[in-house]
C-alpha cells in the first residue's frame, strides 16, 4: 500500500496565547505542552516509515527560520507560501506538487494530541477512503460541549467511517450540549485526508480560478533541492478561503473518521492549562511560581516569581516584558489587547 504523505500546515499570528506567543514566534514552535515543540510533535507523529512519506510542510517565509531549525535534519519538503491565504491555497499547493494519486493527511502544526497510536489509526482509516475519493476529515469525539469549534455531524455508515451529513458553525452553549447529547456530533479538527487529484478537481469545481491560480503559481515555482517558491504572481490573485468553505461544505464526497485522541488545539489559556499537567486542584505552573489556596489556575514565567492566593480559573503569564492577567473566560478577548493584536 501506498504511504500516506503528511502536509504540515505551519502558520498563525500568534495571538491567542500572547505573550507567551508572538507574531515572531507563534505556537507551532513552543514547547507548550511537554518539553518538545507542537511542530516537533507533529513531525513525530507523522514518522513512522512504513506508514508515512516525507512530510511536506507549508510555512510562509517569515516562518521558514523556525521550520528548517526544529526540524533537526529530516527530510521534508518546505512549500514556501507567497502569502496567507488561509488554509484551502496551502493545502491546494501541497496537492498540486504531487501525483494525483498520492494519499495526503493535512495536519495543523499547532495542535496537540496526546494518543498517538489513536492518531495513526484514525490516518490509516481516513486513507482508505480517500483512495476512494471521499474528501476525509477526522471527527473528534468531543469531551464537553464546546462553542469554540466547529461540529461534524455524522451520516451513513462507509468502510471505516461514515458520511458527514452536515457541518455546523460554532454553536451556543445550549446547542452545544444537545449535540453533545445526541451522541452523533464530533468536532471538526482541522485535520483532513484527500487524494491529491481529487482535491484539485473539488477545488476546480467550486473555486475554479483559486485552482487554476494555484496550479499557475506551482508551474512557475523555482528552487532548489526540497524547498519550492511558488509563483507569487498568480498566488497573489487569490482570493482567501479556508478549506471547510471552499471544499468540504461544498462537496458531495465529504466523510469522516471518528477518532478519540486527546486532541486539543491549544486555541488559548485555557485549553493550554486543561491539555498540560495538573495538581490536585487543577493549578498547572511553570517557573518560579507560589499558589495558595489557587484552583484552575495556570501560572507561568520565564522571569520574576508569580505569588498567587486565593484564585479560581485565572491566567497568569509573565513573558519578558509584557504581564498577561486573565480569567478563563475572558481568555478568548486576550487577541484583541493592544499588545497582541499591534507586534
Amino acid at each position: 500500500m501506498s504511504k500516506i504523505h503528511p502536509v504540515i500546515m505551519c502558520g498563525g499570528s500568534g495571538t491567542r496565547l500572547w505573550p507567551k506567543s508572538r507574531k515572531s514566534l507563534p505556537k507551532p514552535f513552543l514547547p507548550l505542552v511537554g518539553d518538545t515543540t507542537l511542530f516537533e510533535q507533529t513531525l513525530a507523529r507523522c514518522a513512522d516509515a512504513e506508514q508515512f512519506a516525507a512530510p511536506i510542510i507549508v510555512t510562509g517565509s517569515a516562518h521558514l527560520p523556525h521550520v528548517e531549525a526544529q526540524l533537526g535534519g529530516a527530510s521534508a519538503r518546505i512549500i514556501v507560501e507567497p502569502q496567507a491565504k488561509n488554509t484551502a491555497p496551502a493545502i491546494a499547493l501541497a496537492a498540486a506538487s504531487l501525483p494525483d494519486d498520492a494519499i495526503m493527511l493535512v495536519c495543523p502544526s499547532d495542535h496537540h494530541i496526546a494518543d498517538v497510536a489513536a492518531f495513526r489509526a484514525a490516518a490509516k482509516a481516513a486513507a482508505e477512503l480517500a483512495r476512494s475519493d471521499h474528501m476525509v476529515a477526522f471527527g473528534i469525539t468531543p469531551t464537553h460541549p464546546e462553542t469554540g469549534y466547529g461540529y461534524i455531524l455524522r451520516g451513513d455508515a462507509l468502510p471505516g467511517g461514515y458520511a458527514i451529513e452536515r457541518f455546523v458553525e460554532k454553536p451556543d452553549l445550549e446547542r452545544a450540549s444537545q449535540f453533545l447529547a445526541h451522541g452523533g456530533y464530533s468536532w471538526n479538527g482541522g485535520i483532513f485526508a484527500f487524494r491529491a487529484g481529487a482535491f484539485m478537481d473539488e477545488l476546480a469545481a467550486h473555486r475554479p480560478a483559486m485552482a487554476q491560480a494555484v496550479r499557475d503559481a506551482m508551474a512557475g515555482a523555482s528552487g532548489q533541492g526540497a524547498r519550492l517558491h511558488p509563483l507569487p504572481e498568480p498566488f497573489a490573485s487569490i482570493e482567501g478561503d479556508s478549506v471547510d468553505y471552499a471544499v468540504m461544505e461544498n462537496t458531495r464526497r465529504a466523510a469522516m473518521v471518528p477518532v478519540s485522541m486527546g486532541w486539543s488545539d491549544i486555541g488559548g489559556w485555557p485549553a493550554l492549562r486543561d491539555a498540560r499537567e495538573r495538581d490536585e486542584r487543577g493549578n498547572t505552573v511553570r517557573g518560579e511560581v507560589e499558589l495558595v489556596d489557587c484552583s484552575g489556575v495556570l501560572a507561568e514565567t520565564n522571569g520574576p516569581r508569580i505569588s498567587a492566593i486565593g484564585l479560581t480559573d485565572v491566567a497568569i503569564v509573565v513573558d519578558g516584558n509584557e504581564v498577561l492577567v486573565t480569567t478563563m473566560d475572558g481568555a478568548q478577548k486576550v487577541g484583541k489587547l493592544t499588545g497582541a493584536s499591534k507586534q
